[in-house]
């Protein structure tokens, strides 16, 4: 039997070859297509969409850069209102001394006036009576004839003595009208001098109204953290751990603020990762004034007008003085001592109302003392820019004098604030 012929390899590849080709060139479902080229108005529509959204952004921009410069411009407002107070708050100052060192004065002569009165009291039945009967008074007492004229003698010296008594009571008495005198012309000068202030400070008074205003409706997170920190530091027994408590808050909302980064990053949110980047700089690098040169003195504001009430380093009931107290005028306005942010705003142990800024490179300025607070933790301020008042008081009178603390701390050490205030030495 005759066997068939035996196919050769090239032509059992052949139909394989063709399947394998026809599978290759020909589109199998399911697999994608070739994308549909846009149409003229497709093209056109992009177009349109990406221009408008180009033009959102620079007008957001353009928004955004006119807001700060208002925002500016309100500070620096501010700043010439706070300045030009400081000039009827020097006037009243001035005014207020001389009525306190006039009052002194009188009440110096009335003091006088009462002791020499006093010590004079006992003689002058008898002054009197010689003034009258000098003769007989002398007669009426038996004695002998040596012990007269020893007393005569005696009664001559007393006489002389309270002669010169006599005349410096009347010039106690003369100094006592003076200085009453004195203050009676200086009470409407100085009432003038607190109108002025008033004025001044009603109008510096409505510019912060205004400005309390805006940033509530601006308040940002980093406000909120910044006030999460102060709470945080208003649990501290004491100053320095207060200190060390904002800044291991401020740590740690700048952990919080990479990590909004990072996430943000991951999930492509460009804005929030930008506002995130934005608040890690700003806790990383406050904009303050003071650097980390060591040569910064006489660089801080000084916060109030008035004079060096005690110094750094002064002896106190609980030791050395940490910072240095200056008085100040009735209702003085307070002012930053520096460009920076404030890290804590509210009532704190003894110290009363107290302020601290967060000045840049390690350096913290305390305030306390003051009647109000016109401010609150995480805002950002600018030197000379007003954060409060100091109580009222009536010149002249011997109540106690208000004065601001001033406190300056590096890397919480406390530091003489004295040479790094401008104009104190």
């Amino acid at each position: 039997m005759r066997r068939a012929p035996r196919a050769s390899p090239l032509a059992l590849l052949l139909p394989l070859a063709v399947l394998l080709a026809s599978i290759l060139l020909t589109p199998a479902a399911g697999l994608a297509q070739s994308a549909p080229k846009p149409t003229q108005a497709e093209i056109r529509a992009a177009e349109r969409t990406q221009a408008a959204e180009l033009a959102a952004q620079k007008a957001a921009a353009a928004r955004a850069a006119k807001a700060n410069g208002e925002e500016q411009r309100l500070v620096q407002a501010r700043i010439a209102a706070a300045e030009t107070l400081r000039v009827a708050e020097t006037a009243t100052a001035d005014a207020a001394a001389r009525m306190d060192a006039l009052a002194a004065r009188g009440r110096d002569a009335e003091t006088r006036l009462a002791q020499r009165a006093a010590a004079m009291q006992p003689l002058l039945p008898l002054i009197e009576r010689l003034s009258l009967y000098p003769a007989e008074t002398l007669l009426a007492v038996p004695a002998a004839a040596e012990n007269r004229l020893r007393a005569v003698l005696v009664l001559q010296a007393l006489s002389r003595q309270l002669e010169v008594e006599a005349k410096a009571l009347r010039q106690d008495r003369a100094d006592a009208v003076a200085a009453s005198t004195a203050i009676a012309a200086e009470t409407p000068k100085l009432a003038a001098d607190l109108a002025a202030q008033a004025t001044r400070a009603a109008e510096l008074d409505r510019l912060i109204a205004d400005a309390q205003t805006r940033r509530q409706q601006a308040e940002t997170a980093a406000d909120t953290a910044a006030q999460r920190a102060a709470a945080e530091a208003a649990r501290a027994e004491t100053l320095r751990a207060a200190l060390a408590a904002l800044e291991t808050q401020r740590k740690a909302e700048e952990e919080r603020a990479h990590a909004d980064v990072v996430r943000a990053e991951k999930q492509k949110h460009g804005d929030e990762a930008e506002a995130a980047r934005q608040r890690e700089a700003a806790l990383a690098h406050p904009a303050a004034s003071l650097g980390t040169g060591g040569q910064a003195k006489g660089r801080l504001t000084m916060p109030v007008v008035g004079k060096l009430a005690h110094a750094f380093g002064a002896p106190t009931e609980g030791g050395s003085a940490n910072g240095a107290s200056y008085s100040s005028p009735p209702n003085a306005r307070v002012v930053a001592p520096c460009s920076g942010k404030i890290a804590f705003a509210d009532k704190f142990r003894t110290y009363g109302q107290l302020l601290i800024f967060d000045c840049g490179g390690g350096y913290h300025v305390v305030l306390s003392g003051l009647e109000r607070l016109d401010a609150k933790a995480g805002q950002a301020m600018q030197a000379g820019e007003p954060v409060g008042t100091m109580p009222n008081w009536d010149p002249g009178g011997t109540g106690r004098r208000p004065a601001l603390y001033i406190e300056l701390r590096h890397d919480g050490q406390p530091v003489d604030p004295a040479p790094w205030l401008r104009g104190t030495g």
